[in-house]
């Protein structure tokens, strides 16, 4: 399988390390130099941890890295790949004018990867709406099994059907679910994690606490302040503002999280969250 991917971001790495592990090839774009080579130690570094902890040859980390190529521009992407997925800002006006470009390459399918846009309205301005579709994948990718299939209101049943063998090629197990805001993980997954602010806002008890219930009462892998930091807590801010615009004051964002935002501590990629990293 051979796949664009446009956003050499924290997710567009994710995504090209889950292609090239898989044996597909993948095509990064990103058109900041130093971004693109920050992107491919990271993958590279990722596939050395593999290899040091037995989870692939040397050989086969060789061959992986040959299957990744990359490119300072969507115009160089080859024409016809079976997919380009779209791994840029949240942000509808960007996110719409990268997919412009990319169907311009023919894909055979497009896809934006994004945790609560509107699939539908991102469609809008596209020449073929039928062939694309959201691919909301988890951070970090290489560890996170679920992969979200989001159907707009004009996807094709096939488009959605080659979303799901992309999620059997990747190894990951698929969900689809019908276009609104948040979807089905995010609206959760926010509410979740909104609550958990206004928990430490009001003194309840310390971040460390509050993931501590969730990881040893209830089971889940990391608690959502520590979650948070992960995702970057200025996107949990921007998904939280668009779900409260859709669902009401449930998801209002604490003015913890504001502030916090406001003072660039966005979690791991900052260095500050609601943890030191």
């Amino acid at each position: 399988m051979d796949v664009g991917i446009v956003g050499a971001g924290t997710m567009g790495i994710g995504i090209a390390h889950a292609l090239i592990s898989s044996g597909s090839n993948a095509y990064l774009v990103e058109p900041q130099a130093g971004q693109l080579e920050i992107a491919t130690a990271g993958i590279e570094a990722v596939l050395a941890s593999g290899v040091s902890r037995g989870k692939l040859s040397e050989l086969e980390m060789t061959a992986a890295v040959k299957r990744l190529r990359t490119a300072s521009d969507i115009g160089d992407l080859p024409t016809g790949l079976d997919w380009i997925i779209e791994a840029v800002t949240e942000s509808p006006e960007v996110k719409a004018r990268v997919l412009r470009k990319a169907e311009d390459r023919k894909p055979l399918r497009l896809a934006s990867n994004t945790s609560a846009l509107s699939i539908t309205r991102l469609a809008e301005s596209l020449s073929h709406p039928e062939s694309f579709l959201g691919t909301h994948f988890f951070n970090p990718v290489w560890s996170m099994k679920l992969l979200e299939i989001v159907v707009g209101s004009l996807t094709s049943p096939q488009t959605v059907s080659d979303a799901e063998v992309l999620g059997r090629v990747l190894h990951k197990e698929t969900i689809v679910v019908k276009d609104s805001p948040g979807f089905a993980s995010s609206r959760l997954g926010v509410l979740l994690g909104i609550e958990a602010i206004r928990m430490l806002q009001d003194g309840i008890a310390s971040a460390e606490d509050i993931d501590k219930a969730m990881v040893y009462g209830y089971g889940y892998p990391m608690g959502p302040l520590r979650l948070g930091d992960l995702v970057g807590l200025d996107v949990r801010l921007s998904v939280a503002q668009s779900l409260a615009e859709a669902y009401g004051d449930r998801f209002a964002p604490p003015q913890l999280l504001i502030d916090m935002v406001g003072a660039n501590k966005l979690g791991k990629k900052t260095g500050e969250g609601f943890y030191r990293w």
